[in-house]
């Protein structure tokens, strides 16, 4: 097994290399940009800021107040499209260039057994995925934190937040891997492999977004509060941008009926036409955990699966 993991080793030095400087810079960057958050926030400008999704306003101007959260951004996007770029650029060729020069066989005919040829190749390459993917959404948490769900940093549900960090970036980078090594070991050529995995990795992490902005993955609460009173502060929820108003036997009703804040007149709206409270939907922050542990499931249930059709493949593709 040893020769088998140095043949590995040897051809995805490269890849791996690549990988480690990523993160070097990624991780410079965070450092770098982190201290200048940290920095901006002990001025004390913006303790005055109550959290929530409001804007915090400058004094006398009038214009939000807000840190440098753009760089923090990127590393999000680029935990999200992990799968992508790992997909296509290391898991297609990790078996799809044996194959199509033919090299697999040289190394068969020394003694070595698919079952290890195939572990070799994909055990490094899954394990430096969890490292990388790992390492990248520490670091967003860990840049992230000073400024957590406040109205001058980012909330958990924006995208970069909710699908750039947590344990379902390491769950989605292993199916980028495995499904290019799928896709890698049953197409002909190493391009058309990379061609399918991109196709297939971005269709994934688009279907995946929409699912969150559908809830479709976790399904939002109801919360409900009488029009006499003012109701309370939406805080850091995620709401879906539904509101309405609700009738005695039940039936809900578009908020467009009694289009007033809280107050006398939307006291008299809901009395004239019978409406005894109103509503809106909502993930509270809570859920953050939900989406994530969710994803993961999904995500790494399906990379379980292809790993476990390639591995059946195997016997007839090499």
């Amino acid at each position: 097994m040893k020769g088998s993991l140095w043949l590995a080793w040897r051809q995805q030095r490269l890849a791996a290399a690549s990988a480690a400087a990523v993160l070097a810079v990624v991780a410079g960057l965070a450092v770098y940009f982190r201290s200048a958050m940290v920095d901006d926030l002990a001025t004390g400008r913006f303790d005055a800021c109550d959290p929530g999704p409001l804007y915090c306003s400058q004094p006398g101007t009038g214009l939000p107040m807000l840190l440098d959260v753009q760089p923090l951004q990127y590393l999000g996007w680029l935990n999200i499209v992990l799968p992508v770029l790992i997909g296509v650029f290391w898991g297609a060729p990790l078996l799809g260039r044996d194959r199509e020069l033919g090299t697999h066989r040289m190394v068969l005919a020394q003694g070595v057994s698919r079952g290890q040829w195939f572990v070799a190749r994909f055990g490094l390459a899954a394990v430096t995925t969890v490292a990388l993917s790992g390492l990248l959404a520490w670091l967003f948490a860990w840049w992230r934190h000073p400024a957590a769900d406040r109205s001058y940093g980012l909330f958990w549900y924006e995208s970069p937040a909710l699908s750039g960090s947590g344990p379902r970036v390491v769950a989605a980078a292993l199916f980028g891997l495995a499904a290019g090594t799928l896709l890698g070991l049953l197409a002909r050529r190493v391009l058309a492999a990379m061609g399918l995995t991109l196709l297939v990795t971005g269709a994934l992490t688009l279907a995946v977004e929409w699912a969150h902005r559908a809830r479709w993955l976790v399904p939002p609460h109801t919360y409900v509060s009488a029009g006499s009173v003012p109701k309370a502060p939406m805080g850091e929820k995620w709401s879906t941008g539904d509101y309405g108003l609700i009738t005695a036997s039940g039936h809900h009703d578009t908020v467009l009926t009694c289009p007033f804040p809280s107050g006398a007149e939307l006291r008299a709206c809901m009395a004239q036409h019978g409406y005894v409270s109103r509503f809106y939907r909502a993930n509270p922050a809570g859920d953050y955990w939900n989406f994530q542990w969710t994803d993961t499931a999904v995500l790494g249930g399906l990379a379980v699966l292809l790993t476990v059709v390639t591995v059946l493949l195997l016997r007839r593709r090499v």
